[in-house]
């Protein structure tokens, strides 16, 4: 039986969020499940935020989107216009039979007006056999080092 793990939090243009999931042995893996974006005012202004989950540190948070990025595990996109007098909306995409065991980082970038977001993430917890976590460890050293 697996455990579902949550971490939620508000971004400010620029930020990212390192989210600690590493274990001293690696045998227990996580899949993402569950991944919504809201404004920290929605209505309050023009919004057009991109919000990007990695395997390793992305260094800085862009507004560009690679599917062909090994180290993407989803990405997410929040746009809110109050002149239009509909809601804010939200898409967001991720990466649900990618199994990783080490520490993922969230980057938000507002291509608009510089505001915050917030976040919402939920995780699979499972244990990983050990060839599975010998994969996922082995991904993560390959992604560190093309970084």
């Amino acid at each position: 039986m697996s455990r579902v793990v949550s971490f939620r939090g508000l971004m400010a243009d620029g930020q990212i969020d390192k989210l600690s999931l590493a274990t001293n042995n690696g045998l227990t893996g996580y899949r993402i499940t569950k991944f919504q974006m809201i404004p920290e005012k929605p209505g309050g202004s023009d919004h057009k935020f991109v919000i990007q989950i990695f395997k390793t540190d992305p260094v800085t948070a862009s507004s560009t989107v690679n599917f062909s990025d090994n180290r993407l595990l989803g990405a997410g996109e929040v746009e809110d216009n109050p002149a239009s007098h509909y809601p804010a909306s939200s898409a967001g995409i991720v990466f649900d039979n990618e199994k990783f065991n080490q520490d993922i980082y969230i980057t938000c970038k507002d291509i608009s007006d510089g505001e915050s977001c917030n976040y919402y993430i939920e995780l699979e917890q499972m244990k990983l056999a050990l060839d599975e976590q010998t994969v996922a460890t082995l991904k993560d050293i390959r992604n560190i080092g093309s970084q």
